[in-house]
């Protein structure tokens, strides 16, 4: 898996493609079909469509197999979701996570468990920049 230098535009519908298959690739179309009608109920086609899409957009790359493609991803999870919370972050809060976390806090949408990781992110920091 590669990692792309430009985020690319990827709606809803494909990243719920690509979550499945962050989750256990390569898989064929059929494969990716079974795995998302535990979540929606998508039709095949729209699920190869789809499939379509992130091979044009270079998220995906395939593999022909006999009569199947094997689909695998080019870029990794943790790559994507640090470039989509920075370009919230940077969109909704001007590029600052404080007022981002007070809000959360301020609707009790935080657990004991969100701010024991914080505070320890928060440690790292501390002892990574002193």
């Amino acid at each position: 898996m590669t990692s792309n230098s430009k985020k690319p535009d990827i709606s809803p519908a494909e990243f719920d493609v690509l979550d499945v298959l962050w989750d256990d690739y390569p898989a064929t179309s059929n494969q990716v079909v079974e795995r998302l009608n535990t979540r929606k109920d998508w039709h095949e086609k729209t699920v190869k469509t789809l499939l379509g899409r992130l091979v044009k957009k270079q998220v995906l790359s395939y593999q022909k197999q006999q009569r199947q493609y094997l689909y695998s991803p080019l870029i990794a999870r943790e790559e994507y979701t640090k470039k989509e919370a920075e370009n919230f972050v940077s969109r909704v809060f001007k590029g600052k996570v404080a007022p981002m976390v007070a809000g959360f806090a301020k609707q009790n949408a935080l657990s004991k468990q969100d701010v024991d990781e914080l505070k320890a992110l928060i440690e790292k920091w501390e002892q990574d920049n002193d």
